[in-house]
């Protein structure tokens, strides 16, 4: 028994001894301050993304060593301040506040502290645990801007460190710096922000109050006290569920706060101003800190210079879409090869499949549901599907990475504005191009529900990755084969940007009717920033691009695509008499596919197709050639004979490619438009919108032509 208790003492000191070395740090900061390649130098590979517990914005957590002590590392999201309710907002403030991380870190961009200063005070008033950490230090030199670290360390009270973060040496003494104010060498004392005598009173009234509330976290009274009194009942009922307290309905408390507004109204200030006059006060106390510690010479800046052109009113939009056509130029002229390689190493392993099968003497059936249903849908999506999403999200990734993105905002903010929406819209739509089960996840960045609900509705009113190859092969073939060879790939370009304008035109024109009809209302105001262009990082974007986005995205499709095989297989495979329950359905819907100048084939292709996109030609040729399995057919010219010779012109091809940009999302942009709305029926609106507008839009072409012929 002696010996059991001393092996729990000394298991006790040896975690006592491992919790001492281990250590939570908080990375807070306004977007475009380079916050997270602090976190990915400093973590490097030692890090995972996941949704906050009941959010849907993800975050990320990893961990670094030094000095034998290990950090965890939590990248709050960007937020410019935790004084309001959007959602990166409440997640920034509720890890600060009640995570207890052991240091706050706050990356601030060295061009901008004034602005940036707002989120340190707001920052300082929850915890005194606070390093300043000022980033981009090379980009402030190339503008001139020299900053006293050592007086703006003694006007704040808190360590400040400067660094380069995308050089990681420079980051050596940021971890120093972290390690002595986790083990209590360096202490900070931050000067905090004293507000208007009136304001000041009503704290000191009330923090008494809440002090004895209070067991583990007295730290907070005081920002306690001021969120009772500029009554923000959001984050009071944060508060309350988070440290487990009664604020709301506390007689006591209730009784001080009416004295409050009895001072507030007596000094002319009503309760809903407080929020304002103590903003006011955190942007006056910033901008006299700025005056004092940083100085700027005069210096020409290229980025204004460069912005004249990317962001005019002549110039701006024909660059924007002068550089998508670049990149769905180099896409398609890139993506051919790799897709033949890989249809060739599946074709062999196929083989290999079927001698394997012959030799176990697996049933034909299993045979056919296995190899010609289940691998074939596979491998197509495969071959078609990876090679333009690992050329397409890398070169968009660089886009992101040189601060192109946040340009092309600017220019569609004011068309955006006027349909009632969101100029972050226009983002979300850049990555709805990569795919839009990315586009819908990434209308988390827009705060307004209802502008939010807007662009996740449209977001598929652009075309995803999955739809490029389809566009690219109708558009070569029917379009591009109009002209000589030479120039076939700049006129299939010049088409399927047609396309993609066609679905930006849609995307604002149905964002307007839903912001007039079932999602009534103005549309909001926000801070458009535009970050200094950077020399990207070419190992992060094609980790980024390639780890985190496309392989995740095909693995999502192949996912989906698996059972869809089964389904592609028995369809093509099972009779209904004399005909396959394929062309069964096929002739049924014949008659209105041709009134919107389609065929029944298309069209259940397009319905079949709804796992994934990229599984619709095939479905398309298997359909014609009657042959009970997935075609791949690697050369164009073979694809074109088959369509041609099954009734297919110029005007079905255009028809095409419209309903391939306007129709039902896949599977996988369903699942995500279910998880992010948290409703089946904005899911079934999201299904019906585009197809709706791509039929009208089919019929009306399908008409004109009729006329003029």
């Amino acid at each position: 028994m002696e010996q059991v208790i001393k092996r729990r003492k000394k298991d006790k000191k040896l975690q006592s001894r491992k919790e001492k070395n281990k250590y939570t740090i908080a990375l807070a900061g306004n977007p475009n301050v380079g916050k997270s390649t602090v976190f990915n130098n400093l973590t490097g590979m030692k890090q995972h993304t996941g949704n906050w517990p009941g959010k849907t914005v993800v975050v990320a957590k990893g961990m670094y060593k030094y000095n034998e002590k290990e950090f965890i590392l939590v990248d709050t999201p960007g937020t410019y301040s935790i004084m309001s309710n959007s959602e990166e907002e409440e997640i920034a403030r509720d890890y600060i506040c009640f995570g207890n991380p052991d240091v706050t870190v706050v990356v601030l961009d060295a061009t901008s502290l004034e602005k940036n200063l707002n989120l340190v005070y707001q920052i300082m008033e929850i915890t005194d645990k606070v390093i300043i950490c000022v980033n981009l230090l090379d980009e402030a030199k190339k503008k001139g801007i020299v900053i006293d670290f050592k007086e703006l360390e003694k006007r704040l009270g808190v360590p400040v460190v400067g660094v380069i973060a995308r050089k990681k040496k420079t980051l050596i003494k940021l971890m120093d710096t972290i390690q002595k104010v986790c083990e209590k060498e360096i202490i900070p004392k931050p000067k905090k922000i004293e507000y208007y005598p009136y304001i000041e009173n009503s704290v000191e009234k009330l923090e008494e109050k809440i002090e004895k509330m209070l067991v583990d976290n007295k730290r907070l009274s005081r920002w306690i006290c001021l969120k009772l009194i500029d009554g923000d009942k959001k984050i009071l009922k944060s508060i309350e569920k988070n440290l487990k307290i009664n604020l709301l309905n506390n007689r006591e408390i209730e009784k001080e706060l009416e004295e409050v507004r009895d001072i507030l109204n007596f000094n002319g200030t009503k309760q809903e101003e407080v929020k304002n006059s103590m903003i006011s006060s955190i942007i006056f106390k910033a901008e006299n800190i700025y005056k004092d510690i940083v100085d700027t010479k005069k210096k020409k800046v290229k980025n204004r210079e460069i912005d004249k052109i990317l962001t005019s009113k002549i110039f701006g939009i024909p660059l924007m879409l002068g550089f998508l056509g670049v990149i769905l130029w180099i896409t398609i002229k890139g993506a051919n090869y790799p897709s033949e390689w890989l249809f060739k190493i599946f074709n062999n392993l196929q083989e290999i499949l079927v001698d394997a099968f012959e030799y176990l003497h697996v049933p034909i059936w299993l045979k056919g549901i296995v190899i010609d249903g289940i691998y074939k849908t596979l491998t197509w999506i495969i071959a078609v599907m990876l090679p333009p999403m690992a050329i397409f999200f890398p070169l968009f990734t660089l886009l992101e990475d040189l601060g192109f993105l946040p340009r092309i905002a600017f220019n569609l903010d004011k068309f955006f504005k006027k349909a009632g929406s969101s100029g972050k819209q226009a983002l979300t739509m850049c990555m709805g191009f990569g795919c839009n089960s990315c586009g819908v996840t990434g209308c988390r960045i827009i705060d307004s529900p209802r502008e939010k609900l807007i662009s996740i509705l449209t977001n598929a009113f652009v075309p995803c990755n999955g739809r490029f190859p389809f566009l690219i092969t109708i558009s070569t073939i029917f379009i591009g084969g109009i002209v000589a060879s030479k120039n076939a790939s700049i006129v299939s370009t010049i088409a399927v940007l047609c396309i993609i304008l066609i679905g930006i035109f849609m995307t604002i024109l149905v964002s307007k009717f839903l912001s007039k009809t079932i999602l009534k209302g103005e549309s909001s105001s926000f801070v458009l920033e535009l970050p200094p262009y950077r020399k990207p990082q070419i190992g992060q974007v094609l980790v980024r691009s390639i780890l985190d986005r496309t392989l995740f995205v095909l693995g999502r499709a192949i996912a989906i695509a698996l059972p869809a095989g089964i389904v592609i297989w028995i369809f093509a495979n099972v009779y209904m008499g004399e005909s396959s329950i394929l062309t069964y359905i096929a002739n049924s819907l014949n008659p209105f596919a041709q009134i919107i100048g389609l065929d029944g084939y298309i069209l259940t292709a397009f319905i079949l197709g709804i796992p994934a996109n990229e599984i619709v030609l095939p479905i398309i040729l298997m359909g014609y050639m009657g042959s009970g399995t997935l075609v791949d057919l690697e050369s164009t010219t073979e694809i074109a004979q088959i369509l041609i010779q099954n009734g297919w012109t110029l005007i079905t091809a255009i028809n095409v490619m419209i309903f391939t940009l306007l129709h039902f999302p896949c599977t996988t942009t369903l699942l995500t438009i279910k998880k992010e709305t948290g409703s089946i029926k904005w899911s079934i609106l999201a299904f019906l919108l585009p197809t709706i507008c791509g039929i009208i839009l089919c019929m009306t072409t399908n008409f004109i032509w009729q006329l003029i012929i």
